[in-house]
This record gives structure tokens, sequence and C-alpha cells, in this order.
């Protein structure tokens, strides 16, 4: 069986693909995933499902949805159920199961290893196949913070979203080391509209237009970055943003070098 909650939450048995229509029992699904083979206390589990906010009956309404749940992750054939009571509340058997939000990190560790070692197209594979993971948002919430989640999916979710940004980040200097100037520029235009405040993605994408020869757009993200801190943070692009600016005006061959030359791009 394969668990997946890099988007919305749904369970894979072979062929069969299962997702979870009772919000309040897969939010349960989605902090046992996240602690698998952890107890997940009754408290905690109450916390996450309904916040501060407890009914009178949470107790006996979380039992309820530990049964649909257990109804629900029960295979043909399978005596035992993969969700066992234990004080002071449950634990979720992975057992051979995988877990797609354990997969992500194992590959992004693997591509940041192969990066260290300048192997960067065995990297850029590595973090290509982590992104792949990824259907939606993680958990498939939307939101985040304390007001949209629990403090488990919450803090699960913030951890998952910058380790993505870790491996968007990578695989850009991994497609720039590769002389993949030219596929990197769409792939960061997104990245930056998708994330206006990180830097890095604004100095990735004008070293990708200076070498596709687009000069003038590399120095129009410079003004663009600049007048975003500015308004948002009153702040003043980073060290790494102005010394690349200042590398572009003064046509610094050095930022011409790749680990490899890939020809035609």
């Amino acid at each position: 069986m394969r668990y997946e909650i890099l988007g919305p939450p749904r369970v894979i048995d072979g062929n069969r693909y299962s997702s979870i229509n009772a919000r309040k029992v897969e939010i349960v699904l989605s902090v046992l995933l996240i602690r698998a083979d952890q107890v997940v206390s009754l408290e905690q589990l109450m916390l996450e499902v309904w916040g501060e906010d407890l009914p009178r009956r949470a107790t006996a309404g979380l039992h309820v949805y530990i049964s649909q749940l257990r109804k629900f992750l029960k295979g043909p054939g399978t005596a035992e159920s993969r969700v066992e009571t234990r004080a002071p509340g449950y634990v979720l058997h992975k057992g051979d199961d995988e877990i797609d939000a354990h997969l992500f990190p194992q590959l992004v560790d693997a591509g940041r290893s192969f990066l260290r070692e300048k192997r960067h197209d065995r990297a850029a594979q590595c973090l290509e196949d982590a992104l792949a993971l990824w259907r939606g948002p993680a958990l498939g919430h939307g939101g985040s913070g304390p007001a949209a989640n629990g403090p488990i999916i919450d803090g699960f979710s913030t951890w998952l979203t910058e380790v993505r940004l870790e491996c968007q980040e990578m695989l850009a200097e991994c497609q720039l080391q590769l002389g993949r100037h030219r596929e990197a520029v769409g792939m960061l235009y997104a990245l930056i509209a998708e994330n206006p405040m990180r830097e890095a993605f604004y100095r990735q994408l004008m070293l990708a237009l200076y070498r596709s020869e687009r000069q003038a757009d590399a120095l129009k993200v410079y003004q663009s970055v600049r007048k975003t801190l500015n308004e948002e943070m009153g702040l003043e692009p980073g060290r790494p943003l102005q010394a690349m600016q200042r590398a572009i005006l003064a046509g610094d061959k050095r930022l011409m070098a790749t680990s490899s030359v890939a020809s035609g791009r």
C-alpha cells in the first residue's frame, strides 16, 4: 500500500485509488501518517481536528473517526488493523507501506549529495523525481498557519514547503550548471510569481537570462526585485543579487562558466 499526502490525501492499494470524503477523518489519517509508527495522543488528535474549541463529546467523536479510518484502511483478507489503540492514543503502523512525504526528502537528500559532488545530471534527476511526487498543496491544505490547520499538520506542511523550495532552487542550479539556461528561464519566472520574496530565484533568473543573451531583461529583473523589496519590506536586495547586477553590468566572463556545456543551449 502507498499513502500519498503531497496533495489531497489518498491511498493506493494495487491499482485501486481511494480517498476519504469526510474531512475530519482525513485530518486524523494525515496526523497519523505524519507521526507514522509513533503514538499520537487523544489530546493531540482532538486539537488537530477541532482546534481549541472542542465539542462536548469530542472523545466519542474521535473514536468514531478512528473506527471509520480503520474500515477505510482495511484491505481484503487483512485481519489486523493498521491503526492500533495504544495509550495515550493511537499509532498507525507503516510496515512495508510507502508514504510519499517520506520518499520526497530522501530524494532531495540524494540530489543535494550529488550536487555537492558536482554530479549535476544525477542531482537533477533526483530533484525532478522528488518534485514529481507533488500533486498539490501538502495534505490538501491550501491555507497555512494555526487558523488553517492544527500544530502538527501546520508544522509538517511548513517544513515540506521549505524543503520543496530548496529542491526547486537546487534544480535550477543544476540546470544552470548543465548549460540549460534557456529551459530554466520559464521555470524561474513561474517560481518567482509563486515566491516573490525569494531572492535566490531572482539571482538565478538574472544569470539564466544573461546566458540567454538577454542582458537587458536580466537587469530589468533586478529592478523588479529591488522595487518589490522596497515596497513590501523597506529593504534593498541582498549582497548576492547586488553582486550579480554588478557582474552583468561589467560583462564578467565568469558568469558564462558552467560545469558542462550543452550544445545549442
